[in-house]
């Protein structure tokens, strides 16, 4: 098969994706086999989004792993799907009319402008999932979900009321992320932590009953002051002991307040007493609840500050802050202002500031729900990798709040409650015809809630309703639970501890140790950039996956994510480093077509027939122990070791060692030594492509395609569907190993010595070689051709007790010492000036580096992979520094 000299992936990759969609290659059996199952629940990204570098790596690892489970015969499916992403879809949808047609949700109403919500996402709803495509996504996608489609929909009211029913939700007064743009509230996940540099402003409160005496706060915020129903300090702060019990006096509301004592007081912040606003900052109103303060919230929906602010009722934070501060240094009740750098919480959707606000909303109680969650890693039934992970899923569930589920807002599975004309509440999983009779009181209905439901109410269902359940379906039974989820690490709480309490509470018709809705939570890498800060949008950062595919590839970029994502590290990125992955394909391609061109001709079907040679026989003993460790290593989800084992193999195994000592077998005159070199080249080729497969889709099906055309054969299938390369006993060949490794050592001694002395990598050279191990003398003088065809040599010398010729360069290999006579091009004396320099560098450098390793807090602080790079380091270094030593004795 004629394949063009460079590979191109834009030639190929929208054609083979076709063949696999028409194929149905990602869909599972039509009926249960009864095949040993596998499947995977993408993470429903937003609707609203576009594929970022997060979910290229993410969906990279999902696919790699779908399609190794795929290969291995299992019932694979990976289900697909998108979240309706409430507060995003409607921010984005709202902000487009207001653009274009200068109209405002409110001028709409509540129907028209869900009506342009659902416009909005039929035209743009799908694009994410496009992108999937292109990264080679293998998913399912006539099983495509989302999350407000009428199933999901009947999913979350059955969720819903159920847990009503059990006593589980509440509505009631608790504090919020309130977003004042949105007019909303809004998820811990929404919030963002901004660090800026503001103001501590410092106030004094009269005590009451000592004239003259005041009690000065320190605060950023001192609008929130018309709200306070408390000041605290800290029981052991000696410097307010005589005045806790008494009470002060709130500025322009004249409102008394008690002094009280709170063991959570820092006494080193600002003056050491603080002001208790129970009803604007969540410190606060956990501090309230203590002392039984009354809890006031001063703001409006929109942020302006309400009746209760007094004559500074209608105002804007910002307005009221400016004016109080002047009417306080007036009054002689400002102390001082001082510069503060602190963190304030923005909200990710408006990018304004989140005020906390005591809110009427809606809940469900956690503790219960957590604790069979909890049960689920601790009997073994969920794990996490990496397991550091474990504990922040167990500290968030032993510590539990109550979830705050109802939003604000129009775009969202709208909470399934009525009220009667008193205002008593129903849940109902079907709609409740207004004027009909409430079922408890008998009195008509008059109002659905109002609120819609948080996004994760509906995606804490997603591992099941998107089977059908609350039914229990013919895809229920099969594919649930699942066995592998990838995710983020800042949705672990949010998103991942919630499936797994919504599986145990839920799914009561399977035993208990059948409702986990995963095995395992693989906690992937954060993508930086390559200053090794975190990508956004905001920050101007991000590496479009579509534009690096457009660029390299989706095989380069998916193979260079994963080679640079080592487990349990954040990966830094450049749009460069996609290049290796670039030069990987291009090698694989490369030696596939010198494959091709070379495997006419009679073949010996090496699976049967043992060969003889010893590279024959040491490939194909290192394609066993490449696929061991390959399909070890993901079933341990250690992906960049199973990456890492393929390019080791593909590139240095197969192209660089046994492609060069096949090349004049293939074309030489013994048909013999040609038919086992053609059986044995098809046979490594066809398996590698097959290892390759789950990292490399697009091109290995291009290939393998190719190589059964060349062999005059027709495969079992698509290789997408092909079997996973078996393990063959008989290739399992530790003697050659042993012995291949005795000749690359040999080989890589000579390069060195080349490296060493700016020899020229191809200039013939007269090697001496004293191999006083016996076994290493006898691989060398069997394979003394191979040894210098590989090396480039002129003449080989091998014996045991060879002398070092005056004027050469010396190597260490296996078992022997290198000698090589420099010629008379050679300048001695600048060579060896040259290695002192070296041996100077070295040095100093292994001083840093042990110094390094002998501090106690590198040793403590450091993951232990860097530490033990560091002792790799310095011993590279210590082997160096000998060896250029031993050089320069011999240069003079």
């Amino acid at each position: 098969m004629n394949l063009e000299s460079r590979y191109d992936p834009h030639a190929h990759e929208k054609s083979v994706y076709e063949r696999w969609m028409a194929a149905g290659a990602f869909t599972p059996d039509e009926t249960d086999s009864g095949k040993e199952r596998f499947v995977i629940m993408i993470p429903p990204p937003n609707v609203t989004g576009v594929l970022h570098m997060g979910h290229a790596l993410n969906g990279t690892f999902q696919d790699v792993v779908i399609r190794f489970q795929r290969m291995c015969g299992k019932d694979a499916l990976w289900l697909p799907g998108t979240d309706h992403a409430g507060i995003a879809t409607q921010a984005v949808v709202e902000k487009k009319l207001l653009a274009e047609e200068n109209v405002k949700r409110t001028d709409l109403g509540r129907e028209a402008f869900v009506e342009k919500i659902w416009e909005w996402k039929e035209v743009h709803g799908n694009r994410i999932l496009e992108q999937y495509r292109r990264l080679g996504a293998s998913c399912d996608w006539s099983r495509t979900r989302f999350t407000l489609e009428p199933h999901m929909s009947r999913a979350v009211r059955e969720s819903f009321v159920r847990l009503w029913k059990k006593g589980l939700i509440y509505r009631g007064a608790r504090m919020v992320n309130w977003d004042c743009k949105l007019q909303t509230a809004v998820s811990d996940d929404e919030v963002e932590m901004t660090t800026t540099k503001g103001k501590l402003h410092y106030l004094r409160y009269p005590v009451i009953g000592q004239e003259g005496t005041f009690l000065t706060v320190a605060t950023t915020r001192p609008e929130t002051m018309l709200g306070d129903t408390g000041v605290a300090v800290h029981p052991e702060d000696e410097r307010y002991g005589k005045l806790v019990g008494e009470k002060v006096l709130l500025p322009f509301v004249d409102r008394e307040i008690p002094i009280v004592a709170d063991d959570s007081v820092d006494p080193a912040f600002g003056t050491g007493a603080v002001k208790l606003t129970p009803g604007h900052d969540e410190a606060d109103y956990e501090r309230g609840r203590r002392h039984g303060l009354p809890v006031l919230n001063i703001l409006e929906k929109d942020g302006r500050l309400n009746e209760l602010a007094g004559r500074f009722a209608g105002k804007s934070r910002e307005a009221a802050r400016k004016e109080i501060l002047a009417e306080l240094d007036e009054l002689g009740l400002l102390e001082k202002i001082e510069d503060y750098t602190h963190n304030i919480p923005i909200s990710d959707r408006s990018k304004t500031p989140i005020e906390p606000l005591v809110s009427e909303q809606w809940f469900v109680k956690m503790e219960p729900l957590a604790q069979p969650a909890i049960r689920a890693v601790k009997n073994g039934s969920l794990a996490f990798k990496p397991e550091r992970w474990t504990k922040v899923y167990l500290d968030w569930l032993e510590n539990v709040h109550d979830w705050c589920i109802s939003r604000q807002l129009w775009w969202g599975h709208r909470i399934p409650v009525w009220y009667d004309e008193d205002g008593v509440p129903v849940a109902s999983i079907e709609d409740i015809e207004l004027g009909s009779l409430h079922p408890e009181t008998g009195k008509p209905i008059v109002a659905q809630d109002e609120d819609v439901l948080d996004t994760w109410a509906s995606s804490w269902l997603w591992p099941f309703a998107t089977l059908g359940w609350p039914d229990r379906t013919a895809d229920l039974e099969r594919f649930y639970p699942t066995q592998f989820l990838s995710t983020a690490r800042d949705i672990i709480y949010l998103w991942v501890a919630r499936m797994v309490m919504a599986g145990y509470e839920l799914l009561d018709h399977l035993p208990e140790e059948k409702r986990c809705p995963f095995a395992t939570c693989y906690v992937h890498a954060t993508v930086l950039d390559g200053k090794g800060k975190r990508m956004s949008k905001s920050a101007g950062n991000g590496i479009d996956p579509i534009d690096m595919i457009e660029q390299y590839g989706a095989d380069a970029v998916r193979f260079s994510l994963i080679l640079l994502t080592r487990e349990g590290q954040d990966v830094k990125l450049s749009e460069d480093r996609f290049e290796m992955g670039r030069r990987f394909t291009n090698k694989v391609w490369n030696a596939a077509r010198f494959c091709f061109q070379n495997l006419a001709g009679e073949r010996v079907d090496v699976a049967r027939t043992a060969p003889e040679s010893l590279e024959d026989r040491w490939i194909l003993a290192r394609t066993q122990a490449a696929r061991a460790t390959v399909t070890k290593a993901i079933e341990e989800y250690r992906f960049n070791d199973a990456a890492t084992e393929l390019y080791r193999f593909a590139w240095n195994d197969f192209c660089d060692w046994y492609l060069e000592l096949s090349k004049s077998r293939l074309t030489g005159d013994d048909e013999a030594s040609a038919r086992e070199a053609r059986g044995t080249l098809a046979h490594v080729l066809d398996a590698m492509l097959r290892l390759l497969h789950p990292f490399v889709p697009f091109q290995t099906e291009v290939l393998f395609g190719a190589l059964h055309e060349t062999l005059g054969t027709v495969p079992e299938t698509m290789l997408v569907r092909a079997d996973w390369p078996a393990a063959i006993a008989a290739h399992a060949d530790d003697a050659a190993l042993a012995d291949f490794e005795v000749l690359q050592e040999f080989v890589g001694a000579v390069r060195s010595i080349r490296a060493l002395t700016s020899l020229g990598d191809k200039k013939p050279l007269v090697a001496i070689v004293a191999a006083r191990d016996d076994a290493a003398r006898g691989v060398l003088e069997a394979s003394a051709e191979r040894a210098r065809a590989l090396a480039f040599l002129e003449t080989l010398d091998v014996t045991a007790n060879a002398e070092r010729p005056a004027s050469s360069a010396v190597g260490i290999a296996k078992g022997m010492e290198v000698f090589i006579p420099l010629g008379g091009d050679v300048d001695l004396e600048a060579l060896a000036e040259t290695l002192e320099r070296r041996v100077e560098k070295l040095e100093k450098g292994l001083v840093a580096v042990e110094k390094k390793l002998a501090n106690a807090g590198f040793l403590r602080g450091a993951e232990p992979d860097v530490v033990e790079a560091e002792r790799e380091r310095a011993a590279d270094m210590k082997r160096e520094s000998e060896l250029l030593t031993r050089n320069l004795a011999g240069l003079r």
